[in-house]
């Protein structure tokens, strides 16, 4: 989690997983808009790259400064709700886990969320971070109203609408303008009902599409060269509070079982990786079946104490019987040393140039190894098979995304690059790893 007590000149930056670092000569941590307008005109003018960092929760350089680094840590919570309209407006800084309660506040709701909770809005929606339901968006989809500071230092706001700089903001990572508010599409609170449980692979696969509809949420996780999967559903009910008692008894649960007893595995598989697929062969069976109902930010996320990195793809939501159908055939064979399940979610299709979904109901298929690890020869495999299914990858995860490939995977990256070119001139938000995707 971001600690500002770290935000110094001099120190070290690196994202969670620890993948990424660099040493950026300023850090910046504004306490006002006015002053974020004033930070990017000093770096016009000398012409020096600066990024948003978020939560450095992302797996890619995505957030990596360079020269400067600013976080919008103080730059957080409500400034308006409007109940009849269902939208609130929040500093961009915000964290995920903020949200809920702030809401609840209202008798509102985020409409979806993720499994973790510690991004920041501005992180999230810049990156298209997304939750799970066939008919649910990301984050980036709930967005009315972006309030951006562009690559000259000017505040503007900017409403949803059929035109080219919404479909850029969509998801801009950072590239139009520092995102400072936004104002959300939100809905009444509601409780979800949650289950969890072992099911048999084939048997979840021939289901698949009958299931992700029949539920609000579904997701996955593919334990490799198991034939046993976890399967958790959530449906919508009435606002319920899980009981305090119950609730701290889950918490204990998951910090113990699903983290400490998960961080020993891995720590054996670290040193003795020929032993990932019988851990990973264990640890389905270590699925239980589970059931609680509770208000919906309570629900949605999970701890993640155990470090990893990760890539992710979203594919066509018809083609993913024989990608995972492909995925366990591979694990079958034992080709890599793997224990950490592989996360499988849906979303539905949306609009903007540099949107994983391309308007098409898509499945999300995460791919982790344990931090210390070697992941690239596996990385490599999921890259390349990701090309027959259309694959893309999500930007916050590991990608192979250049100048040369970026048009074959979004055709409006053009139209992105001139919106970027047109409100940064100056590409004081371009670092290198952007440089060598956008011409």
């Amino acid at each position: 989690m971001f600690s500002i007590k770290k935000w110094r000149n001099g120190a070290k930056w690196t994202n969670w997983s620890g993948n990424y670092l660099s040493y950026p000569s300023q850090f910046y941590a504004p306490q006002s808009i006015e002053e974020v307008c004033t930070i990017v005109q000093e770096h016009t003018f000398s012409k020096r790259t600066i990024r948003v960092t978020g939560a450095a929760h992302s797996f890619s350089p995505v957030a990596m400064p360079e020269q400067s680094a600013l976080t919008l840590h103080n730059l957080r919570g409500l400034i308006h709700v409007d109940k009849a309209a269902q939208t609130a407006t929040f500093y961009a800084g915000t964290y995920l886990h903020e949200v809920g309660p702030i809401l609840a506040e209202y008798g509102l709701a985020l409409i979806n969320m993720g499994d973790i909770q510690y991004q920041t809005l501005a992180g999230a929606i810049s990156t298209g971070t997304h939750g799970t339901g066939i008919t649910l968006g990301s984050f980036s989809s709930m967005v009315k109203r972006w309030g951006i500071v562009t690559g000259e230092g000017e505040y503007i706001e900017h409403e949803r609408g059929p035109d080219a700089l919404s479909e850029a903001l969509h998801v801009s990572l950072g590239l139009i303008g520092i995102l400072v508010t936004v104002t959300i599409h939100v809905m009444p609170m509601y409780s979800l009902q949650y289950t969890s449980e072992r099911s048999d692979f084939q048997t979840e696969v021939n289901h698949f599409q009958q299931t992700i509809r029949e539920n609000r949420n579904v997701e996955w996780f593919y334990f490799p060269g198991s034939d046993q999967i976890q399967v958790k559903k959530m449906k919508q009910v009435e606002p319920i509070a899980q009981p305090k008692f119950q609730k701290m008894v889950d918490r204990t649960k998951l910090q113990v079982v699903e983290n400490g007893a998960f961080f020993v595995a891995s720590e054996i598989c670290k040193w003795k990786p020929s032993l990932s697929i019988p851990i990973s062969k264990l640890c389905a069976v270590a699925v239980g079946r589970e059931q609680r109902t509770d208000i919906s930010y309570e629900v949605y996320p999970s701890p993640r104490s155990v470090k990893f990195v990760e890539t992710e793809y979203a594919i066509p939501v018809d083609q993913f019987e024989a990608c995972i159908e492909e995925v366990n055939s591979v694990f079958a064979r034992q080709q890599f040393d793997v224990h950490f399940p592989i996360e499988c979610r849906t979303t539905a299709g949306e609009t903007g140039y540099l949107s994983p979904t391309q308007e098409v109901e898509s499945a999300f298929l995460a791919f982790h190894m344990y931090k210390g690890m070697d992941e690239s020869s596996y990385f490599a495999w999921v890259h390349d098979m990701m090309r027959k299914y259309n694959g893309r990858p999500h930007w916050g995860k590991m990608n192979k995304y250049h100048r040369d490939n970026i048009e074959s995977y979004y055709p409006n990256a053009e139209k992105f690059n001139e919106q970027r070119r047109m409100y940064d001139p100056h590409d004081i938000f371009l670092t290198s790893y952007f440089r060598n995707i956008f011409k």
